[in-house]
This record gives structure tokens, C-alpha cells and sequence, in this order.
């Protein structure tokens, strides 16, 4: 059986930049016998470790059963970061996890599943987004509301396209500034909700993002009648065990490492967004 907190080595197999500050790094277990044993869940992350320099935990974009191969999508803002930035194929690196808890599988079958992202923090559902489409006869509508700062922060842009045309799937684009020939919604992801089809009685929504954003969204589906038990959000802090041992990562009673990064909504509503916590 898998032991997520033994380090264990993968290899990168392919390296695909994303803009001039985003890679994502697609890896395969080294060991066949660790790679036949090791299980995921959207949401979920990895510990990536280079060696000599540190490691950082990093969202897991891959569907679960992607055929032993893990991606990752990584914004070189660190040391450790910028240093897997300089990976190529055939290059390798270390791992712990997957670690924490992922999205809410077996409450979002047979429902229509509603997915808010902002800014840069799409990575934790993007996994959510190719489960919900590879099992589609499993769930409901698909409806994906993204919002980024500026145009050329939106990655993935082919992917989200190749997503609007499939069947029973909405796709809304928002940017606060709008680039030339940007024919999506200019403003906050929240001016998306007015274009959105969700059914509140059958909606599960995840959230992930900024706090500021999660709770501007979270009033703006309070508002349309969609219930907060019927919410979920995904948080990011300074996660750097990854056991919820240094608590660098606590919320309030929660260590986000461990407790999350996915939380049912009504669990954080009390620290979401407050200073200190």
C-alpha cells in the first residue's frame, strides 16, 4: 500500500508552459510498483520536492485515473518554484501525498455542479472539471465561472473553449481589465452570475480562489437562493508539512493541510476572510 509520507521519486515526462510565469509539469512514478499503489481525489494536493532546495505543496490538476501520470500546474513566485522552472523531460524530483481533502464526490453525483474560480487559483478544480467530464453520465449541467485580473492571465484559454462546446456545459469568462479583442465579460467574476444558469434546488458549488472573491461570490449565491450547505471552497495558506504538524497552516480549529484545502462552506464560514486566521 501507498504511503503518502514516504518521499518517493517521479520523473518529469513532459513541461508545458503556460505563460511566461506558469508551467505545468507532468510527471510519472519512477517506481512501477509506487505508481500501481498510489490513489488521488480532486482537489487533492502533492508535496513536490527539489532536491537541495526545498518543496512546496502543489495542486494536483489531473484526472484520477490519468494513467499514472500526475500534472501540476506551478507559478514560479519562490525559490523553489523558480528552481523547478528549470526541470525538463527526463529530469526527476521527489513527492509526498496526495495529502488533504478533496472535493465532495459522492454529494455531487446527479446534481448540476457549479464551479466560481478567480485570479490564478483555477488549479485546485481543474481536476474536479475533467472528473465531472469523464464520468459525465454521473452528474448534471456543468457551469464554469472564471474571472482573472487582466486577459493575459487567463490560462487554459484552448481548454476552456474545447469545454463551452461540450453538451450540457456553460462556460463564463470575466477579466477586470479587458486586452484587445477580449470577447468575454469585463468585471469581477461575480458580474458572471447574472449570465449563469444554476438551479438552486440542484446546484453544488465549488469555490476557489481569493477569500475576498469566495465570500463576494458565496453573498452573491446566498442571494440566489442557493442554500450554504450546498457550498464548498478550497483555500490556500502557508502549508509546509503537509501532516499538520508546524501549524503554519491553521484556520481557526482547522489545519488546512490536513482539514482541507477543500471545506464544506458552512465549517470555515466564521474565519473566512478574517485577519489573523
Amino acid at each position: 500500500m501507498h504511503n503518502p509520507d514516504r518521499p518517493v521519486e517521479v520523473e518529469v515526462v513532459e513541461r508545458v508552459e503556460e505563460t511566461p510565469s506558469i508551467y505545468t509539469l507532468h510527471l510519472r512514478f519512477t517506481d512501477p510498483e509506487v505508481a500501481s499503489g498510489y490513489r488521488l481525489l480532486p482537489g487533492q494536493y502533492n508535496m513536490l520536492y527539489l532536491y537541495g532546495v526545498g518543496e512546496v505543496p502543489i495542486s494536483i490538476v489531473s484526472d484520477p485515473d490519468h494513467e499514472g501520470l500526475l500534472e501540476h500546474t506551478i507559478r514560479s513566485v519562490g525559490r523553489v518554484t523558480e528552481g523547478m522552472e528549470r526541470l525538463r523531460v527526463g529530469d526527476r524530483m521527489g513527492l509526498r501525498g496526495p495529502y488533504g481533502r478533496g472535493w465532495p464526490l459522492d454529494k455531487a453525483e446527479g446534481r448540476d455542479v457549479v464551479i466560481v474560480t478567480g485570479g490564478l487559483g483555477c488549479a485546485p478544480v481543474v481536476s474536479m472539471i475533467r472528473y465531472v467530464l469523464n464520468r459525465r453520465e454521473r452528474f448534471g449541467r456543468l457551469v464554469i465561472l472564471q474571472g482573472v485580473k487582466h486577459t493575459d492571465d487567463l490560462i487554459w484559454r484552448r481548454q476552456y473553449e474545447r469545454w463551452q462546446a461540450l453538451p450540457n456545459t456553460q462556460v463564463l469568462l470575466a477579466a477586470d481589465v479587458g486586452g484587445p479583442n477580449w470577447p468575454f465579460s469585463v468585471g469581477k467574476v461575480t458580474v458572471l452570475f447574472n449570465q449563469a444558469d444554476i438551479d438552486p434546488d440542484r446546484s453544488i458549488v465549488m469555490l476557489c480562489g481569493p477569500e475576498v472573491m469566495m465570500k463576494a461570490s458565496i453573498d452573491r449565491l446566498l442571494a440566489l437562493n442557493v442554500p450554504a450547505d450546498s457550498m464548498w471552497l478550497s483555500i490556500e495558506r502557508n502549508m509546509q508539512c503537509g501532516i499538520g504538524h508546524c501549524g503554519h497552516c491553521q484556520v481557526g480549529p482547522h489545519f488546512v493541510c490536513q482539514d482541507g484545502p477543500v471545506f464544506h462552506y458552512p465549517a470555515l464560514r466564521p474565519w473566512l476572510g478574517v485577519t489573523g486566521f
